[in-house]
């Protein structure tokens, strides 16, 4: 019995052994795998299946295609860019286009190139946007794979390797690997850099960034080169290698490197924005001086500029194809001829409608037109039938911040960041006020028009107070008058009582006196910064730079919405209140719509070219929204239901 006894007790401290060993391993491996993790700098992801049904209501207003990149794939031109992706047959028919928002995600793209990925056999298209991550495209179907960190989504550029693994660079964070199945950093020494270009192989990557000059990873080893090393210029534009060349295009010019090292400058003073190394030459494409072909053979070669009446100008790639050399500029895709050099066409852009695809106001008038406001396009003038626009560009319509009509429909009054524009309904400029004419401040950031084009009312907002305009004469106040902050970005009126959003709170002026004012000292304002004020019944709501929206009532009281439940940044002047909705334009966060009827918010993102809205107008039953990257409409019945 006592050796049985004895044998048990054996047993079970045997098993402890094991089991404790078993933990151990456990535990081990466990540690182990968070290591690696960490090690290998994982990126959490998704992997998004694109082949679905496109936004119900949504319609693209076109705007004049700006291509950033193209390349042959599967027999077509592929070109993209903020528009989308266009793919072209060989003798320059469009067959077929994707654009941001409904075939694709809600963000421009900004490169591409074609290579075999890992488990793959064909080669695949993959696709570099500025805000969704990487799309990967089959000739069929897209996917997306979308980091879940918002700074990893903003792409710059993109590398597939020989290995099947595919890079790419972050306009914020550095450089990335996808292999197929996971995510990660590609080297910690490469995390933080502004990307702007890629060139090379696994073995030996050049990495151009946007101020901080080239970087070169071989063999374990980070090489950096700035302006003492030789750079011209710290932003790199392009970057080609070839063999144990290296060129990075900056706007002074070509910096060579041969073995690692820097040996001169090549076409220094030009704005190298692309790269092409052609045996003997290298092709440099620049700004507005075409197609540069300079030899490397030589140690002062002189430039040949192959630019000719085909108006080659803006160029932003070059690439060989099959032996033939092509140049994406401004006007569209050109072929050079191997005998004169000239480049000649290859296909026009599509055509469009709108003049620019960065929108920064919208306004419908009674003759059911609408007022497109650019960034830096000057406005155009669109006819009922979104067929044709009116164009509108000088030194005071440029830069264009809010547009706003009369109650009659015959005045239009046009802030920008060179005055006030006063037209009449057929966008014939009738004057133009600045400082000169009795302004505070030449930009305008907001304006306030009441009464008829006869003799209108006019109020201001400008970054250095408000300016009143009516028959008496032109009078303006500031911060010494009792205005919380001089840099006002929104208006609202009610009877003689003005509301005045301003980077450091709300104030409440009465008859022209300043009788209040809010700040999150005094007040339940959440965010001092205002950006944009609309009226909702009795109530106001309140655009802010992080707060969202609030309320805020007549008594004066602050309210919050539960729907808002992190900081969103509200675009100036991008709020609007219909009948069933309010609506608001937000910086990275889509459409926020608040239901009247239900008193909730939610947040719309499909069907939207960018998630940046930084305009929004209403008419003849439809919502125009405008953002960053384009314009859509959609009839308000198929949104204010949500």
């Amino acid at each position: 019995m006592r050796k049985i006894a004895i044998g048990v007790a054996v047993l079970a401290v045997v098993g402890g052994l094991v089991l404790a060993a078993t933990l151990w391993r456990a535990s081990s491996s466990l540690k182990d795998a968070t290591a690696r993790v960490a090690r290998e700098g994982l990126v959490a992801f998704r992997a998004i299946s694109l082949d679905r049904p496109l936004p119900t209501g949504f319609e693209s207003i076109s705007a004049t295609a700006q291509f950033r990149d193209a390349t042959l794939f599967q027999g077509r031109f592929y070109l993209c860019g903020p528009a989308g992706l266009f793919a072209y047959d060989l003798n320059g028919s469009l067959v077929a286009q994707y654009r941001p928002g409904l075939e694709l995600p809600p963000a421009p793209l900004v490169a591409m190139a074609s290579g075999i990925g890992s488990g793959k056999s064909e080669p695949q298209l993959w696709i570099a946007t500025a805000g969704e991550g990487l799309l990967t495209f089959d000739g069929r179907k897209f996917l997306q794979i979308r980091p879940d960190d918002q700074s990893w989504r903003a792409l710059s550029a993109v590398l597939p390797l020989s290995s099947g693994r595919v890079l790419f660079g972050s306009a914020k964070s550095g450089v990335l690997v996808w292999d197929g199945q996971s995510l990660a950093h590609y080297h910690s020494a490469l995390n933080e850099l502004q990307v702007t270009a890629l060139a090379g192989s696994e073995a030996d990557l050049w990495v151009g960034t946007m101020d901080r000059g080239l970087f070169r990873w071989h063999a374990g080893q980070l090489d950096h080169f700035a302006e003492p090393e030789g750079l011209p210029d710290p932003r790199i534009l392009s970057v080609a290698v070839d063999g144990g060349a290296a060129y990075a295009g900056t706007a002074l010019g070509v910096a060579e490197f041969r073995d690692g090292r820097f040996t001169r400058v090549l076409a220094g003073g030009f704005f190298a924005k692309a790269l092409l190394v052609k045996g003997d030459s290298l092709a440099v494409g620049t700004l507005d001086e075409g197609v540069l072909d300079v030899p490397l053979t030589v140690q002062k070669p002189r430039i040949r500029n192959t630019a000719n009446e085909s108006n080659l100008d803006g160029v932003e790639r070059l690439f060989a194809l099959d032996g033939r050399t092509y140049a994406l500029a401004r006007g569209g895709l050109f072929e050079q001829s191997p005998k004169s050099g000239e480049f000649k066409k290859v296909f026009e852009m599509p055509g469009a409608v709108l003049a620019d695809g960065n929108i920064a106001a919208l306004a419908a008038d009674r003759a059911g037109q609408l007022w497109v406001g650019y960034f830096d396009r000057g406005l155009d003038i669109l006819d009922t039938g979104f067929a044709r626009a009116k164009h509108i560009e000088n030194e005071h319509v440029f830069c264009v911040n809010r547009i706003v009509h009369s109650n009659d429909g015959g005045l239009a009054a046009v802030g920008t960041a060179n005055g006030l524009v006063l037209m009449d309904a057929s966008g014939r400029q009738e004057r133009v006020l600045g400082k000169a004419e009795g302004l505070i401040a030449n930009q305008v950031t907001d304006v306030l028009l009441r009464g008829g084009s006869g003799s209108p009312s006019i109020t201001v907002a400008t970054p250095a107070g408000i300016t009143s305009i009516d028959a008496s004469g032109t009078t303006s106040l500031y911060a010494f008058h009792g205005l919380v902050n001089n840099h006002v970005y929104a208006l609202a009126a009610s009877g003689t009582r003005l509301l005045a959003g301003t980077l450091g709170g709300l104030s409440i002026l009465d008859s022209g006196v300043v009788s209040a004012s809010f700040t999150t000292a005094n007040s339940g304002l959440k965010h001092n910064w205002i950006t944009s004020i609309v009226p909702v019944g009795a109530d106001w709501f309140i655009g802010t730079y992080g707060a969202g929206v609030l309320k805020f009532d007549s008594t004066g009281r602050w309210s919050t919405f539960a729907d808002w439940k992190s900081p969103v940044v509200i675009n100036p002047n991008a709020m609007l209140a219909t009948e069933h909705a309010v609506y608001a334009g937000t910086l990275g966060n889509g459409l926020a719509i608040f239901n009247r009827g239900t008193g909730r918010w939610v947040f719309h993102t499909s069907g939207l070219p960018s998630l940046n809205v930084t305009a929004l107008a209403a008419g003849n039953g439809y919502l125009y929204v405008g953002a960053d990257n384009g314009l859509v409409r959609v009839l308000e019945r198929e949104l204010a239901g949500q």
